[in-house]
């Protein structure tokens, strides 16, 4: 298992790429989001995941704070009844809090100051602007618009934050870690086992393909990263529910 991480495809760039691989992901997604399902798409961003959620007949609430992202979203689903548009961040907690956009990417935003302050991206981007958004939580979604069969989350460095809104288990979920955040990433498999039992998997950059042939526990996921010789070592943490043994 260790070996096959080993084997994975070394750094894929990041924003742009889902676009032009999309027969891909629709064929990666489609593992977890069916005809019919609802689907919500926590960092929306601009709605690269959303296009692919839709193209395989879900519901899609697309949740995205910013508000020039949002004025791209509104573009592109405004006018399609399977596509809410939540104009909201999520948190651990409802209420406020500042959005840091970066000077130099303007799709790049994030609540975390660490990942600001110390992420990939710290010496190689400003971060002078600010907006004040509303944010929400998970469960406060759930009770709005269901239970989804799949929650994705790419909040840059929040998602901690994110998962800690929630208090029951979500079948399918997946979250952004990076290398240097791995201990957030933990934290964040040990809050899903909180809520219930899952197994993980993982598919690194945007490579569209589980890395591990199987899926395993959480200390097993992470004896496979550990192991990964790449520094620059990010993608994406699957989540499935399984029944209780």
């Amino acid at each position: 298992m260790v070996d096959r991480v080993r084997q994975s495809a070394g750094e894929y760039v990041k924003r742009g790429l889902v676009a032009a691989r999309r027969p891909a992901a629709k064929r990666f997604y489609s593992a977890f989001v069916r005809p019919g399902d609802l689907v919500f798409d926590v960092g929306a961003n601009v709605g690269d995941r959303t296009t692919i959620f839709r193209a395989l007949g879900a519901t899609v609430v697309a949740v995205e704070p910013q508000r020039s992202c949002l004025e791209r979203l509104e573009h592109a689903f405004g006018r399609d009844p399977q596509v809410r548009i939540a104009p909201v961040g999520l948190a651990a907690a409802p209420g406020s809090m500042e959005l840091s956009i970066c000077d130099s990417a303007s799709t790049i935003s994030t609540m975390s100051e660490n990942w600001r302050e110390q992420g990939r991206f710290a010496d190689s981007h400003q971060w002078s602007r600010t907006e004040t958004v509303t944010v929400t939580t998970l469960d406060a979604l759930i009770d709005e618009y269901g239970m989804p069969a799949f929650c994705k989350i790419d909040v840059e460095g929040f998602e901690l934050s994110v998962l800690e809104g929630l208090s029951s288990p979500i079948p399918h979920v997946s979250f952004e870690f990076t290398r240097e955040f791995m201990g957030q990433a933990v934290a964040c498999v040990r809050h899903l086992e909180g809520l219930g039992h899952y197994a993980f998997n993982v598919s690194l950059g945007e490579s569209m393909r589980m890395t591990l042939p199987r899926w395993v526990s959480a200390d097993e996921l992470f004896a496979a990263l550990d192991a990964h010789p790449g520094q620059s070592l990010w993608g994406d943490v699957y989540a499935r529910a399984t029944p209780a043994t």
